[in-house]
């Protein structure tokens, strides 16, 4: 499933960069040394919280509008996606088989050099759909 949430970046006068809460959820808060780091240390706590509640069976709210959210002035509210299906998928570790089919010559020259040919589909895979 495919959420979006308001969050609260505010700035950490000591440590530097931003807290992150999310006024929806009491039990969601992160951290980022800037705004990037943060809103990506966002984007995973949110997604985390929301995968739990799902298999778990949790009521998930509706969204705050952003425009309800009481924010100090130096905070910056912004809205936080993710995606619960994409997350569970990428940080399961089960692995599955699945068949392909590659030229006889290929196949050769990758077994003379110790090719791990699961290894490589997955890289390849990844790289295709330019997933870190």
């Amino acid at each position: 499933m495919r959420y979006t949430f308001p969050a609260k970046f505010r700035p950490d006068e000591e440590a530097g960069g931003y807290c992150v809460f999310f006024p929806d959820f009491d039990n969601i808060c992160t951290q980022g040394d800037d705004f990037k780091d943060a809103m990506e240390m966002a984007e995973d706590a949110l997604c985390l919280m929301l995968y739990n509640m799902e298999e778990e069976g949790i009521d998930i709210p509706n969204a705050s509008k952003s425009s309800d959210i009481k924010a100090n002035p130096n905070d910056i509210v912004n809205l936080v996606a993710c995606d619960t299906q994409f997350y569970k998928n990428y940080y399961e570790s089960k692995s599955v088989k699945i068949s392909a089919t590659i030229p006889l010559w290929l196949k050769e020259a990758g077994e003379k050099k110790h090719v791990n040919f699961s290894q490589a589909l997955q890289n390849g895979v990844k790289e295709y759909l330019q997933i870190l």
